[in-house]
């Protein structure tokens, strides 16, 4: 695991400064701690920094072909690198590592672009060809690892995270005002978008080519096919059938020369990532948790269960509030982004715990988006279906003054009125994207947003939905069908990221088995009449492992990573974020209406409307200004008391983009 970046210069006369490359990787060390590694001739310069997994001894990058006429600094694990390996010495290609790394050089020069289709695992890489004089990158078909660029008409830049690239000298952090929508929307752009001006991330399953002159080219190498087969197999084939690629998976995702563990939440997903683990590998493994100090929302309980009943090594971490609001700042600047979920926050205490013990660790995360376990895909099945029939026999006006009623009636409570909002009566069935998207995604709808965004910002943007959409009109086969691809190649890769930036932040590797991409393809070839039952999804999993875990486990009901954000909005705590959202530099920025955010918090604390995940897009946005476009002054909430006082920013100040300095009490 690693992380890279590097520049071109489109200007051959134009070297690339070792500083500015230096510059790029040392906002990187995280990703790897280890050692860092240099490669730099006259206009370009490829970087790197290795966290040691895999051939602690001869893996250094970047690494060459065997005339240092190509060279590659990669990010990730190729899980089939030994298998591979065989017929490239057979070739004539001379190793001289164990690494998977060198694997990667002697297939593109022996298939060039087409290497990417050999290969099985997580990646992102980058590899200058000195022949051709261009670049070839890539990233995996899931998109586990991340590739960040920017391109200009003088340089190209690319890296890890998007905080390398703003390193680079003359390079000046941006809001892209045309995202702000869809980002108030889902939490993240869907698209190839980033919420900095000009910074864009190559889409999972493609590769990118930039020739010296400077012609930019990316192309898909993989996509999912979610068509089911015409010859429909009994149901017990598909769990067998899944059972068996699910132990390859996990078996293959076990190569490491450090110590390797599991995060095990409780839930049915990483419980039996931690199973299969124990029994692959026989013997004792160490599984890690992360619970709050609020029972409710703690599945600490179920963890401990499950570690019980596998005999592993346990380890369990608690979080606060305090911990919470102290963390975010700093994980803003390693998600780079604004935090999508609360769930950012515990991810990163549990990978600390981790760090403290592995190198390495095994995840849950994609079995929900391959094999529709979230609700909300049998539930918007059966809404589509009476929403065809209500349609059919209610007019349209009355249907529109139901949904009014619904969303004005002061006799609903808060929780009743959103319980109706998620049904065909609260929804417009004529437009998919209130229909689905705003039903279960969105913090802000198109309406919403229009009662907050100040007026000259609201003329200039797009529809929020419009990258989701783009997603959705491509998809075939059935609804769920349908539903299980666009998520997989937009809310699935924010998820990844998310994973990736929070582990990483740690210096800890994730792995994500369910992904491995051979299962995702079997999966998706699974009918849909196996995926579902009622309301309950993952039908072929919890029949796959039934002899591997207690059934209190398998079919509890799901909880999802909750975290305590609703009930920490109250009393002195709310009032310090709207002070912060209210202040004059906030509002100064001009994009939202003192006005509507004002309404926003009295009708939150009135319990007129549930706005928690409203609140939670705004402050998140205004400290990723703070941290990024401010250049690191960041101000705290200080436990709840007005007004607030500024942290301790000294490193930030000295370094714009590293948030070591910021103290205090968000």
């Amino acid at each position: 695991m690693c992380g890279i970046c590097g520049a071109i210069n489109f200007d051959h006369r134009q070297n690339i400064d070792r500083s500015a490359l230096e510059a790029m990787n040392g906002q990187i060390v995280h990703r790897g701690p280890d050692e860092s590694g240099f490669y730099l001739s006259e206009n370009v310069g490829l970087a790197m920094r290795r966290l040691s997994i895999v051939d602690l001894k001869t893996g250094q990058q970047p690494m060459s072909n065997e005339d240092g006429t190509v060279w590659l600094v990669y990010n990730g694990e190729i899980y089939n690198h030994q298998e591979l390996r065989p017929e490239l010495e057979a070739r004539g290609h001379g190793y001289r590592s164990q690494s998977d790394t060198e694997t990667i050089v002697h297939l593109y020069e022996e298939y060039g672009r087409d290497c990417v289709q050999r290969l099985r695992g997580m990646f992102a890489f980058a590899l200058w060809d000195a022949r051709k004089r261009r670049l070839f990158a890539a990233r995996d078909r899931l998109g586990i690892k991340p590739f960040y660029y920017r391109n200009t008409r003088e340089t190209f830049l690319f890296g890890s995270e998007i905080k390398a690239l703003l390193a680079y000298p003359g390079v000046r952090p941006d809001l892209n005002r045309a995202g702000v929508p869809e980002y108030l929307a889902f939490g993240y752009l869907a698209g190839a978008g980033t919420l900095f001006d000009g910074i864009y991330k190559l889409p999972p399953g493609c590769t990118l080519e930039v020739n010296e002159p400077g012609s930019l080219n990316i192309e898909q190498y993989w996509d999912l096919d979610l068509e089911e087969s015409s010859d429909v197999r009994p149901r017990h084939y598909y769990v067998q059938g899944y059972r068996d690629l699910l132990e390859q998976a996990i078996s293959s995702h076990l190569m490491s020369d450090v110590p390797l563990g599991v995060f095990l939440s409780g839930g049915l997903d990483s419980s039996v990532v931690a199973a299969l683990t124990t029994r692959i590998k026989k013997e004792q493994v160490k599984t890690f948790s992360v619970g709050y100090e609020e029972t409710p929302y703690s599945e600490l309980s179920f963890a401990r269960e499950v570690a019980g009943h596998i005999g592993s090594d346990h380890y369990e971490v608690r979080v606060s509030r305090q911990d919470f609001f102290d963390s975010l700042p700093k994980l803003i600047w390693h998600e780079d982004e604004p935090i999508v979920w609360p769930s950012s926050v515990a991810l990163y205490h549990v990978a600390k715990l981790a760090r403290d013990h592995v190198t390495v660790v095994l995840t849950g995360e994609g079995s929900d988006e391959t094999l529709a376990g979230y609700t909300r895909y049998p539930w918007t099945v059966w809404n589509a279906r009476f929403d065809r029939v209500y349609r059919n026999l209610i007019p349209s006006s009355l249907r529109r003054r139901l949904r009014d009623a619904v969303a004005g009636s002061s006799l609903l409570t808060a929780g009743a009125r959103r319980r109706l909002e998620h049904t065909f009566w609260g929804r417009d069935g004529n437009s998919w994207a209130s229909f689905y998207f705003d039903n279960f995604y969105s913090a802000f709808s198109a309406p919403e947003q229009a009662r907050v965004l100040a007026d000259d910002f609201l003329a200039e943007s797009g529809a929020p939905c419009g990258d989701s959409m783009t997603v959705w009109e491509r998809s075939s086969g059935d609804l769920l069908a349908r539903l299980l691809y666009t998520d997989i190649k937009t809310y699935l890769v924010e998820l990844l990221m998310k994973q990736d930036s929070m582990s990483m932040a740690a210096s800890i590797e994730s792995r994500v088995p369910f992904l491995d991409h051979v299962l995702v393809e079997y999966a998706a070839r699974i009918p849909s009449k196996y995926k579902t039952q009622g309301l309950n999804g993952k039908r072929v999993l919890k029949s796959a492992v039934e002899d591997l875990l207690p059934k209190s486990i398998i079919y509890r009901r799901k909880m999802g990573f909750p975290t305590p954000w609703r009930s920490w909005l109250e009393g002195p705590q709310l009032d310090a974020i709207e002070a912060l959202l209210l202040e004059p530099r906030a509002m100064e920025r001009g994009l939202f209406k003192r006005e509507g955010v004002e309404r926003l918090f009295i009708e939150h604390r009135h319990r007129v409307r549930d706005h928690s995940d409203r609140i939670w897009r705004l402050l998140n946005l205004e400290l990723w200004h703070r941290v990024f476009i401010d250049c690191g002054d960041i101000t705290t909430l200080n436990g709840g008391r007005v007004p607030m006082e500024i942290m301790n920013t000294s490193a930030i100040s000295q370094n714009r983009f590293h948030p070591q300095g910021a103290r205090g009490n968000l």
